[in-house]
């Protein structure tokens, strides 16, 4: 046997797996349904048109720089390990001490140097709200809005 074929028998094992499992869990439940199991969960409110709102692909960019991040720190922290105990043994410190300090410092770089491109393009600033116009140009007369604000004056 080839060293493909244990990959494929690994691979028909896992998927096999899968859909027994899969298949034992519909055997095996319980199907009752009912009106109250139906009905609106969270809030209680029926859904009112589409579920398939846009969103706008900021939301995206963020969550991907901050999975960045995320495994930033899930390398770092076992490297910091290895960096530390290398350090504290004389005989491997100079072999891979300054070796993985120089990886990590590069691997810092190419990630400092995506979050600089992400930046520069933009993609971390957040567009600002509209602000609701507050003039007064409206069907309601300037003495009107005078006269409440006068009327609920805070006491001094």
């Amino acid at each position: 046997m080839g060293s493909w074929t244990n990959v494929i028998l690994f691979a028909a094992g896992g998927a096999a797996f899968v859909l027994a499992a899969l298949l034992v869990s519909k055997a095996i439940r319980p199907h009752r349904p009912n009106e109250e199991k139906t009905t609106a969960y969270e809030s209680g409110e029926q859904a009112v048109g589409s579920a398939w709102a846009q969103f706008p692909v900021r939301f995206y960019i963020i969550a991907l720089v901050f999975l960045l991040f995320e495994v930033e720190i899930l390398f770092m922290f076992p490297w910091a390990v290895v960096f530390a105990d290398g350090a504290a043994h004389t005989e491997t410190a100079g072999r891979w001490g300054w070796f993985a300090f120089a990886e990590m410092v590069i691997f810092i770089l190419v990630l400092a140097a995506g979050l600089a491109y992400a930046w520069r393009k933009g993609h971390l600033q957040w567009p600002k709200p509209l602000q609701a116009s507050t003039s007064t140009d409206s069907h309601v007369p300037q003495q009107f809005y005078d006269a409440v604000n006068e009327r609920y004056k805070p006491a001094r």
